[in-house]
Parts: structure tokens; C-alpha cells; sequence
């Protein structure tokens, strides 16, 4: 079920200035709101939409998952208020540990719990009498990659497509701990699994690439700063390692996008996803030199161009079924 949020005053912060939400919502164009949402395992999940202007019925709607450490009220934000100015309907949610939602920060113990919560309220979001019945896509950065890949598992007939930013289809061996780090922390985390040691750098640093949006990006409020907890990435090298053994079980339709020079997730490994899969319609696109950070981090000049080629992507498939 959803409840109201009230706010507070470290709710109107955002990335744009000082403009409250709604204000900038509607000179965007846009409808948006914020509630949250009780999982069937007792989680309480902040939640966010965001909506063509009530004039223009949406197209389709687009289910949407971030990355590790991110949230959905800072720079996130971007990707739809874009997508619903351009007639989309667009749901997200904090995923445990995360944002605004319940749970220890960045702490993810088990990722199909996380899968599960997405399939429930995804579900609840389609049953809106102003949605039910259009088109239904996935969409997820980086570790959001990889859970719509596993919500695509659990339910293959429940979406029209997916699109795949930078997906964590395997950890890039860049940013994993060497031997004998990796054997140490495993048998640590038998016995404190919420414990921050393991031992990487701040990702921002190697994910943004313009200097000036590393400056906005370090000034979200919600954003983890600490080291990842053991749990969390035994649990996601647990699932990246299944991931990449599965990738010809996929039959959705997908875009999948990834920037040459990413150092966090791995380009070869959506290379292979592209190869491997079963789907009928699926396109592939290497933006040359970019980095991890594909609609946000890049000049704005090249932030366009991975949005327009989403868009295009969305566009010519509403209304048709090409699984």
C-alpha cells in the first residue's frame, strides 16, 4: 500500500538549485510525485513518479531501477523527467538500504529480495487505472541492470522490453580486491556481513567524467559514502557470477548501452549479452571513450545523445509486441 510523504526541509534539496520540486516539475512539463510503498515483506520503499502533463496520455511506462549507492531524488531524476516530457510514464523506487527507503545504508543481503520487492510494486503500479494495459519497460543502471535482468527471469512474459544502462552483468575486475583480499573478506563476512571494509575507491571519481558534475554528484545528500559492506558485495558478485553464466537464457527485448572506457562494469560482458541472448530484437550501443556515468557524468552534448537513442528505441516499439 502507499502513504504520503511529508517532508522535510532536506527534502527540497536538489541537484537543480533551489527551485521546489513541483515548481520545476511543471516547468519541465511534467507530473510528479513521491509516496511510500509497504513491500509484502514489511519494507517501507520510497517511491517516486513522474508523468506527462495531464493533456497527453502516456505511451507506455517505464520501470526503473538504480545503481549501487545511488537513489532516485538526485541526478536520476534527469533520465525521467526527460522520458515523461517525451510521453512517458515513469515509476522508481529506492531500493533496500538506499535513498529514502527502510534498511541499513548500501546494505543489500540478498539481491532476489530486492528483485522481489520491484516485481511486487511494479505490479501495483500497472494496476493504475491511467497506466494499466500500455506497454511496460524495464529500465536499470549499472546493479539496476543486473536486477531487471533477474525481474525478466522471475517474470518473462511480464514486460515489453528492457533497457540496459552500463548493466553490472559482471563486476569489472578494475574495481575487485586482489587475491588474497577476496578469500579474507569472504570468511569475515560468515560473521559480520555489515561490516564496511572492502577496499575500493570512491566510484563517482571513476564514473563522472565532466569535473564539474563530480562536484554535484559528491553534493547528494542520500548518496553512500562509505566503503561497500561485506554482504552487499559477496551478494552481488554471488549474482553478477550467475548473471554472466545465464545470459543466453534472456528473451526480452532489450537496448543495452555502455561507454568503451567504462572501468566499473564491464563493456565485453554487454557485448556478450548482445551475442548470447535469445531475444528476438535486441540492439547494442558503445558510445566510444565514455564512461560508467552515461546520463549523467558525460558532457551534456553526449547525455543527449544516450537519451535520444533510449527514446527512439521506446518509441518505435509502443504499441507492438516483439518478444
Amino acid at each position: 500500500m502507499a502513504k504520503e510523504n511529508h517532508q522535510t526541509k532536506e527534502d527540497q534539496i536538489h541537484h537543480w538549485g533551489s527551485t521546489p520540486e513541483q515548481e520545476y516539475y511543471k516547468q519541465q512539463g511534467i507530473r510528479g510525485s513521491q509516496s511510500f510503498y509497504t513491500s509484502p515483506r514489511g519494507l517501507s520503499l520510497f517511491t517516486r513518479s513522474w508523468l506527462p502533463d495531464s493533456t497527453t496520455p502516456p505511451k507506455g511506462v517505464i520501470c526503473m531501477v538504480h545503481g549501487y549507492g545511488n537513489d532516485i531524488s538526485w541526478t536520476f531524476q534527469d533520465t525521467a523527467i526527460f522520458l515523461a516530457h517525451m510521453g512517458f510514464a515513469c515509476v522508481a523506487l529506492d531500493i533496500e538500504g538506499h535513498g529514502r527507503s527502510e534498511g541499513l545504508r548500501a546494505y543489500v543481503p540478498n539481491v532476489d529480495l530486492v528483485v522481489e520487492d520491484c516485481l511486487n510494486y511494479f505490479s501495483f503500479v500497472k494496476q493504475d487505472s491511467e497506466l494499466n494495459g500500455l506497454p511496460c519497460f524495464l529500465y536499470g543502471e549499472s546493479m539496476g541492470g543486473a536486477v531487471c535482468l533477474l525481474i525478466h527471469f522471475a517474470d518473462p512474459e511480464g514486460y515489453d522490453g528492457a533497457i540496459l544502462v552500463a548493466p553490472m552483468c559482471r563486476i569489472s575486475d578494475n574495481i575487485k580486491p586482489r587475491w588474497p583480499i577476496p578469500q579474507v573478506l569472504t570468511f569475515v563476512a560468515k560473521f559480520l556481513p555489515t561490516l564496511a571494509i572492502v577496499p575500493t575507491e570512491d566510484l563517482i571519481h571513476r564514473s563522472v567524467r565532466v569535473e564539474e558534475k563530480k562536484i554535484i554528484g559528491e553534493k547528494n545528500p542520500m548518496r553512500y559514502r562509505g566503503k561497500p559492506r561485506l554482504g552487499t558485495v559477496l551478494d552481488l558478485l554471488r549474482i553478477t557470477d550467475n548473471l554472466s553464466q545465464r545470459l543466453c537464457d534472456v528473451r526480452i527485448p532489450f537496448i543495452v548501452l555502455h561507454g568503451s572506457a567504462d572501468v566499473v562494469t564491464d563493456p565485453d560482458v554487454s557485448r556478450a549479452l548482445y551475442e548470447e541472448a535469445k531475444s528476438k530484437d535486441k540492439t547494442i550501443k558503445i558510445y566510444n571513450g565514455m564512461l560508467h556515468s552515461l546520463l549523467f557524468g558525460e558532457s551534456d552534448e553526449n547525455v543527449d545523445t544516450v537519451r535520444h537513442d533510449i527514446f527512439s528505441w521506446l518509441n518505435n516499439r509502443c504499441g507492438t509486441n516483439h518478444q
